[in-house]
């Protein structure tokens, strides 16, 4: 059995991680209720730009009713009781060049790369990434190396040309859909 789910077989805690990117204002719709659907319970942290992002628009508020949980976008005090319930899986989705980056080199800056740096530490804990990036970025010297100390802790990116096709900056269609379905199926994989 998959220390990723509950002694009866059923989905435990999906950690959700984002960061500030295109596709972040669909993070509810296309990760956080299809996962609800599918019996996880969500706890979801953001980086502090995402959780301004998502704040201004209303839309913290609508995944904290959703979820029953806090959304984290700052580090709790030491006194402050643990606002999310231990995870069983990590999907750090949309994650910015950035993100990948400081995750890649164990930078633990803020709340969201402190959880996911924590959990590639963790044995057994699956940690998904979808790294929302342009051709530029993947061109970057130290990219290569970034993604292969990511696969070298375990973590399983979502990346590719069928999943997402990278474009040069400010050259990517409008309103490109991020791969959640893709993303779902690597929870599904990971947990099983």
């Amino acid at each position: 059995m998959s220390e990723a789910r509950t002694s009866r077989g059923v989905p435990g805690v999906l950690g959700v991680v984002a960061s500030a990117a295109g596709g972040l204002e669909s993070l509810r719709t296309g990760l956080v209720e299809p996962a609800l659907a599918r019996g996880w319970r969500v706890a979801v942290t953001l980086t502090p730009t995402a959780g301004r992002w998502l704040r201004a628009g209303g839309e913290l508020d609508r995944l904290e009713t959703l979820t029953g949980l806090p959304v984290r976008d700052h580090s709790r005090l030491p006194s402050d009781p643990r606002p999310h319930p231990p995870v069983a899986c990590y999907v750090a989705a949309p994650a910015t060049a950035n993100t990948v980056a400081k995750l890649a080199l164990g930078i633990a800056d803020n709340q969201a790369l402190t959880q996911l740096t924590e959990a590639l530490g963790t044995p057994g804990l699956p940690v998904i990434v979808f790294p929302h990036i342009n051709a530029a970025h993947a061109r970057h010297p130290a990219w290569p190396t970034h993604l292969t100390n990511l696969r070298q802790a375990g973590v399983h990116l979502i990346q590719g040309p069928d999943v997402w096709p990278l474009h040069e900056p400010q050259a990517a269609p409008p309103k490109r859909e991020l791969p959640w379905a893709e993303i779902l199926r690597a929870v599904d994989d990971a947990t099983r």
